[in-house]
């Protein structure tokens, strides 16, 4: 593997973790279910670039194994996203608009440079594509809660806020399908090998 790749894989870890303290503290500020949930997108891309550290240089195998795990807790993520967006729905609170935009396209730079730094490592076995998948799913997440702000702020409503915390659970689950699939995929390879 190549040595520049796990200097990218420090780097994002770094980008990640502070962004989701960043997001944490902001989306409890605000009220803000989508910010929360993106910041639990951040806890978990931090972890899955360390699992992909751990692993650089080990068997296909084990690096599928790593991968199956990353999807494993995509789908967990999911789900608990899900279920407090639904316990949300039943005391429905109106964010802070102004807090999801900023601190929303303050994620999305956090996000761009990463997905620029790993743009060259996009293709490859199930981890290396977890961590595409990850840096990805966080672009699209800001952006949607940059939208979600924006139509708080026109609406006074926080149905935008819960919509978009619910389509960030299911991009957590599809990511998780598609990243368990190929890692499942390269383990049923290793043992015929």
């Amino acid at each position: 593997m190549d040595p520049a790749y796990k200097r990218v894989l420090w780097t994002v870890i770094a980008l990640n973790g502070a962004m989701f303290v960043v997001e944490m503290l902001a989306g409890a500020l605000a009220g803000s279910q989508a910010l929360q949930a993106d910041a639990l997108d951040f806890l978990a891309d931090s972890v899955t670039y360390g699992i992909s550290l751990a692993v650089i240089g080990a068997s296909v195998r084990t690096r599928a194994y790593a991968a199956l795990a990353k999807g494993f807790s995509l789908v967990a993520m999911g789900l608990w996203v899900f279920g407090a967006t639904a316990w949300k729905v039943l005391v429905v609170g109106v964010p802070a608009a102004e807090i999801m935009g900023a601190i929303g396209l303050m994620a999305l730079a956090a996000n761009l440079a990463s997905v620029w730094l790993l743009a060259r490592y996009k293709d490859g076995d199930a981890n290396v594509r977890s961590v595409w998948l990850c840096s990805r799913n966080d672009a699209i997440g800001n952006v949607a809660v940059m939208g979600a702000a924006g139509l708080v702020f026109a609406t006074g409503s926080g149905w935008p806020d819960l919509i978009v915390a619910a389509g960030m659970a299911a991009l957590f689950l599809t990511s998780a399908w598609q990243i368990c699939r190929q890692a499942l995929a390269e383990t049923r390879a290793a043992r015929a090998a």
